[in-house]
Parts: structure tokens; C-alpha cells; sequence
């Protein structure tokens, strides 16, 4: 995180992405995605379906996430392009099953900032209820869009500031904490974040285990960093590290701040899970029933900036998909152009698209759920297709020198084990929604071979 800015290298041509990120800014972007105080709105929930252990269940989601940060590294180091998993999974298993991983992944690219930029509307109408929601929304996205188009290198450094005053608040929660904790003392057994409150029986590692399947959607934006392989400067292992930094830093933040959120949680886990209703403010409620209002505040106005930043970089990530698959012909054409190595229609096209399923859920009372039911079964899916590029790509087409079988089959057969299930656990609308994606997607790839075809017959 110390490196110094990194120059600025243009494509002499003009014709591709301009190289000016370093491993900061890779980071940032990563980091920004995620959000530092992700586990916030659902800290409740785990902890009630985790009996407890809210704590272990992120040490394990960080564990099985690492199986999906392992494959991106392999595979950027080979394959340094800003396709991300379109250009993986169609290097390792061919030009098919490369346009299905990029076009499941701009599912979960396209409205995971829809809805950030939707959370960041909710929490400034709550501050501001004169002005719709709606209209924060579209603001949030304007804005955003804006910094994207002028360049990577100016929207990493203003996502800088933002993502180091989300650091700031978090250290103000754990300092905060440790006061409260040092003082009165913990409402549960210390150890009881790693091993469960008791209060609904014995430990169940199938409790723990159903928990991490809702964790893990946590995580979900660190892979964003491999999008930006070809504006690196440095090559392309830096963003390999980059990925696994992201994942390892975002893992430790998630475990601090639920340990010290479960010592604070006046209720147990067995309450939690009698009532549901509590589970969604029940960090919120914690924190003010043991510190005071004045952190819940502080905490919730970082989350909606940090919402809204969430989208800038998910919205930069999903127009560098829809920017190389149009390179590659597998979108219309007039999305691959660049303008001072910006891929700007692809930029605009997934801000239109983002910003109509943001409105729009924005003036629905139940918008918010509608998109958060479907949002990650894209995601997952394209991170199954990744792991089975590893396998293709360095087993079966032996492309990249003798194969590790550790490294090149086990552990992506675990991780692509991992998504399957987490997929399997998913809810039955993202599993539809999920299925309907794709058949559309089958529906583009058919008539294009139609099209291939009548030319060359």
C-alpha cells in the first residue's frame, strides 16, 4: 500500500487502455468493491444461523474465497487481459465457455452497483427525507460515472479518500469497542465468537457451515481487480498479489469487527434467530447500546458514501468486461472504442443499464430485496468457470509448463466444489434469475455461430 504512484503509460495507437494503475490502486479498487464494513448489514443474520460463531464463520469464508483468489492468480499471470474470467475461461476452455463467464460475471457486475448506489440513496433520504431516494440514487450515479470517465488513475485516487475515511470509521468502531470492553466487560464468553454463545446447543459446524454460504457474498469484488490486468504497469503478476492482498486484508477486518461486534451483542444468538426482524439492525443496535448513537451515525454515514464508491468500482470493473468482450466480437463492436485509453461506451452502457435497475428498484418499496436476491449468482457461476480454466488451461492443454497437481487440479476442483455448493445454497429467485441469464446468454452465443456461419458458407 506504500508504492508510489506509478506513470502513466499511454498506448502510443490510441486504440487500447492507457497502463497507469499500481499495486495501491489495484487495492483500493478491490478494497472499495468490497467495502471495509461489509459483515454491517448482515452481521445478524450469521449470527443467528451460526449459533453464535459469527467470527468463525468469516475465518472460514476467508479460507474458501482464497481457493477463487488462488485461480484468478493463476490465470492473470497467463492471461493479462481486462477480460477478467471471459478471457480465462475462453483461454482454458475455449471461445464458448469464454462468452458464458463473461456474460454470467456482467450479471453480478451490472447490479451489484445498482445495488450500492440504490443503499446510498436509502441512507441520504434518511438523512435528507425531503429529497426522494430516487433522486440520491441517480446523483450517486452521475457523479461516480463522471470520475470513471475522466480515467482510472483520477477515480483510484478520489476512491483513495473514500476508502481511507471507511478505514478511519472502522478503527474508530474497533478503538470504541475496545474501550467499552476493557470498562464493562463482554456480554458473551470472549471466546464465544469462535465457538458459538451456547444459547442454541452444543457447537454445529453444519450451522457454521450453512452461515458461510451467506458470508462469502461478502467477499464478492475483490475479483474486480483482475478487470484492470491491461492498465497495470508492472505486469501482471502485480495484480496477482494485488488479488490475494484484497482477499487476505479483507478477511482480517471482517474477523476484528464481528468478534467485537458479538462480544458487544446484548442478545443471543437463540433470540436472534427466534426473531428476525432483529437481525438486520442488530450491529447498529450493539453498537448504540454499548457505545452511543453518535458511532451508529458515524457508521452509517460511511456507509452510504462508501456505498456509492462500491459502484464506481464495480461499474468500472463491469466496463471493462463488456469493453473485451466487444473487443473479442462477442458484443456489439461500437462498445469496444476508447477515448484517452478510457473504455468510454462501455462505461456508459453499464451506467445506463445500472442506473435504470437502480431507479427503478429505488421507487419500489421492495426494490431493495428484488436485487439483492439475484445479484451474486452471476458471480459465482463465472467463478466456476474460472476454476475450470485453471485445470484446462494448464492440466488438460498442458499451455503452461509441467503441471502442479496441487496447484493446477486440486485446489481448483475444491474452490469450483465451493461455488457449486454456495450456489446450491442460494435462494430459489437468484437460482431462477440466475438459469434465465443464461439461457439468454445461450440464446446471443447460437445466433452469433448462426451469423459465423452464413458468412463463411
Amino acid at each position: 500500500m506504500s508504492e508510489a504512484p506509478a506513470t502513466a503509460e499511454a498506448d502510443p495507437a490510441g486504440r487500447g487502455l492507457r497502463r497507469s494503475l499500481g499495486f495501491r490502486d489495484l487495492v483500493v479498487y478491490g478494497l472499495l468493491f468490497i467495502a471495509p464494513m461489509a459483515p454491517v448489514g448482515i452481521f445478524g443474520t450469521l449470527d443467528a444461523r451460526s449459533h453464535g460463531a459469527v467470527a468463525l464463520v468469516y475465518v472460514v469464508a476467508t479460507a474458501a474465497m482464497a481457493f477463487t483468489a488462488f485461480s484468478y492468480a493463476q490465470m492473470v499471470r497467463v492471461v493479462p487481459q481486462a477480460g477478467s474470467v471471459f478471457a480465462y475461461a475462453r483461454a482454458g476452455l475455449g471461445p464458448a465457455a469464454g462468452f458464458v463467464a463473461g456474460w454470467m460475471v456482467m450479471l453480478d457486475y451490472l447490479l451489484i452497483p445498482a445495488v450500492a448506489y440504490l443503499f446510498s440513496g436509502i441512507a441520504m433520504n434518511a438523512l435528507v427525507p425531503e429529497v426522494s431516494r430516487w433522486v440520491w440514487t441517480t446523483l450517486a450515479v452521475l457523479v461516480t460515472t463522471s470520475l470513471n470517465l475522466l480515467g482510472v488513475r483520477t477515480a483510484a485516487r478520489v476512491g483513495f479518500l473514500v476508502l481511507a475515511t471507511e478505514i478511519v470509521v472502522l478503527v474508530v468502531f474497533v478503538v470504541a469497542a475496545a474501550v467499552v470492553l476493557a470498562r464493562d466487560g463482554a456480554h458473551r464468553d470472549w471466546l464465544s465468537p469462535l465457538s458459538g454463545d451456547g444459547t442454541q446447543g452444543a457447537f454445529a459446524l453444519s450451522a457454521v457451515i450453512g452461515a458461510v454460504s451467506v458470508a462469502v457474498l461478502s467477499f464478492l469484488g475483490f475479483d474486480a481487480i483482475a478487470s484492470f490486468a491491461e492498465e497495470v504497469t508492472g505486469g501482471s503478476e502485480k495484480v496477482a498479489r494485488a488479488v490475494l492482498f484484497c482477499l487476505v486484508l479483507a478477511g482480517v477486518l471482517f474477523v476484528a469487527q464481528t468478534y467485537l461486534a458479538a462480544l458487544l451483542e446484548p442478545l443471543p444468538s437463540a433470540r436472534l434467530a427466534a426473531d428476525p426482524a432483529l437481525q438486520g439492525p442488530a450491529f447498529y443496535d450493539a453498537v448504540d447500546a454499548a457505545v452511543g448513537s453518535w458511532l451508529h451515525n458515524l457508521v452509517a454515514v460511511s456507509k452510504a458514501v462508501g456505498a456509492a464508491f462500491a459502484a464506481l468500482a464495480g461499474q468500472a470493473a463491469a466496463g471493462r468486461i463488456v469493453f473485451a468482450m466487444a473487443r473479442d466480437r462477442r458484443l456489439p463492436r461500437a462498445l469496444a472504442r476508447t477515448g484517452s485509453g478510457v473504455p468510454r461506451a462501455a462505461l456508459l452502457c453499464a451506467a445506463v443499464i445500472t442506473t435504470v435497475a437502480a431507479v427503478w428498484a429505488a421507487r419500489r418499496d421492495d426494490g431493495l430485496d428484488k436485487l439483492v436476491s439475484v445479484v451474486d449468482i452471476g458471480a459465482l457461476t463465472a467463478f466456476t468457470l474460472l476454476h475450470a480454466s485453471v485445470v484446462g488451461w494448464f492440466a488438460v492443454r498442458h499451455l503452461g509448463g509441467p503441471v502442479v497437481w496441487w496447484r493446477h487440479v486440486l485446489l481448483p476442483v475444491l474452490g469450483a466444489a465451493i461455488t457449486v455448493a454456495v450456489i446450491a445454497e442460494a435462494s430459489g429467485t437468484a437460482q431462477v434469475t440466475g438459469l434465465v441469464w443464461l439461457a439468454a446468454g445461450l440464446v446471443v452465443l447460437f445466433a452469433q455461430r448462426g451469423r459465423a456461419g452464413a458468412a463463411t458458407g
